[in-house]
C-alpha cells in the first residue's frame, strides 16, 4: 500500500513539471518567433523603399575598385581577420593577428569548420553585384567602406566551399543550403542594400519576399 502510495505521489509530480517545462520551452520560442516576424516585417518596409530598375553593367568592375586586398590596418587586425575572431567560437591567434586556432559556423550550409583555411569571409552582398546595383556611381570611399563595413550584416565567415557556389549570384539565382537561413539572409540582404541606397530588380524582389516567408 506504501509502494503504490508513494508511485501515485511520483506520477502526480511527474504530472506538474511537464507542463511547466513545456511552458518554459514554448516561452524562449515563442519570443524568438516574435523577433523574426517583427525583423521580416522592418525587412518589407524597407525593400517597399528601394528602387526597382534593370542592373547596370558589370564593365569597368574590379575587386580593386572596392579594395585592393583585405587593407592593412598598420599593425593591428585586418578587417578580415576581425571578423574571423568575431564569428568563432574558441579562437587563438598570434602575434601578428592572423588565427592559428578556432572554430566556425557557416551559416549557408550548417558547416562546422575547426580550421581557418576552410573559412572564407563573404559579402553577402558580393561586390560585384553591388557595382551593377548602384555601387558603379559611388566614389572610391564609398565602396572601401562598404567592403569594410563591420556595421551592417555585410561580412560573414562561412564555408570555402559554400562561397564558391555563391560567388557573384543575387537571390534570384542562389539561395543558402540551408532553408533556417533564408530568414536571415534575406532581412540581412535587405539592411544592406537600404542603407547604402542600392536598387533591386524585379526578379531580386521577388525572391526576398519569398524567403521573408520562411521567418
Amino acid at each position: 500500500m506504501i509502494f503504490l502510495r508513494r508511485a501515485a505521489h511520483v506520477a502526480v509530480l511527474t504530472l506538474m513539471v511537464i507542463p511547466i517545462a513545456a511552458v518554459l520551452t514554448a516561452k524562449p520560442a515563442a519570443a524568438e518567433q516574435r523577433k523574426r516576424s517583427q525583423a521580416a516585417a522592418l525587412a518589407r518596409s524597407m525593400l517597399a523603399q528601394l528602387r526597382i530598375a534593370r542592373p547596370l553593367s558589370i564593365s569597368g568592375y574590379s575587386r580593386a575598385k572596392f579594395q585592393p586586398s583585405w587593407p592593412d590596418r598598420r599593425g593591428r587586425c585586418s578587417t578580415r581577420e576581425i571578423v574571423l575572431a568575431r564569428d568563432a567560437r574558441s579562437i587563438r591567434r598570434d602575434a601578428d593577428c592572423r588565427p592559428v586556432r578556432g572554430t566556425w559556423f557557416s551559416p549557408y550550409d550548417g558547416k562546422r569548420l575547426k580550421s581557418e583555411k576552410y573559412v572564407d569571409v563573404d559579402h553577402l552582398v558580393p561586390l560585384s553585384y553591388a557595382w551593377r546595383s548602384g555601387a558603379k556611381r559611388w566614389s572610391p570611399a564609398k565602396r572601401r567602406a562598404f567592403a569594410n563595413d563591420l556595421t551592417r550584416p555585410e561580412l560573414i565567415t562561412v564555408s570555402h566551399s559554400a562561397n564558391i557556389a555563391k560567388g557573384g549570384k543575387g537571390p534570384q539565382s542562389w539561395r543558402p543550403q540551408r532553408r533556417a537561413y533564408w530568414c536571415r539572409y534575406a532581412t540581412s540582404w535587405i539592411t544592406v542594400k537600404h542603407h547604402y541606397g542600392l536598387f533591386v530588380t524585379r526578379r531580386e524582389r521577388v525572391a526576398l519576399l519569398n524567403m521573408l516567408r520562411t521567418c
